[in-house]
């Protein structure tokens, strides 16, 4: 039997990127079925008086330079500091949703992290951004119509609610049931909970 997991992310967060691609390594372990919810972070970080560790300049270095990449090497994931970081990320958790509804959302998501966290690119840059989701075969003028539209900007605004709604105050949150795990330095414990189901 499966256990269902509800990941929320914003792809302008290091450490979502790495639960991404750390969940990704568990539920080829276990019976894990992932339930991705993209959020927008500063939407959340507005409704619930939260900042950014990168607003913290000490705590912005330590991240940075120790903590993230020490994760990276522990779960086997390329990891770069991005100098472009913190991008704007509304366009992208559009581009989220447009990708979920168009059937390319498992690409769109590797394309978008590898382009921000491996690569350093600054996906702020609309051109930049349909350069390298063209080059991960994604029909970027469908994808960037659909993305403008009221339904799935609406769609983002009452995720982003939702989110609030169930106690998160940042990114990656992930749920097992009503058991909530805020922070990818936190997936001892749900893999834990994966190995006594």
């Amino acid at each position: 039997m499966n256990t269902e997991i509800d990941f929320y992310f914003d792809f302008g967060s290091p450490t979502s990127y790495l639960a991404y691609y750390r969940l990704q390594q568990l539920s080829r372990q276990h019976a894990l079925h992932i339930h991705y919810k993209p959020v927008l972070l500063g939407g959340i970080f507005k409704q619930t008086d939260n900042a950014s560790p990168a607003m913290i300049p000490a705590k912005a270095r330590y991240m940075m330079q120790h903590d993230l990449p020490r994760f990276a090497k522990r779960y086997d994931v390329d990891f770069k500091l991005n100098p472009y970081f913190p991008i704007n990320t509304l366009p992208l958790m559009r581009g989220a949703l447009a990708a979920e509804k168009s059937g390319c959302f498992d690409r769109y998501c590797q394309v978008v992290f590898t382009a921000i966290w491996q690569k350093g690119l600054n996906l702020g840059d609309m051109d930049i951004l349909a350069r390298e989701l063209a080059a991960g075969d994604i029909d970027v003028n469908t994808l960037m119509a659909l993305s403008q539209g009221n339904e799935i900007k609406q769609a983002l605004i009452r995720f982003t609610d939702e989110a609030v709604a169930r106690g998160l105050f940042g990114v990656p949150t992930m749920f097992i049931g009503n058991d909530m795990y805020f922070g990818q330095d936190r997936l001892d414990f749900i893999e834990e909970t994966l190995t006594t189901r």
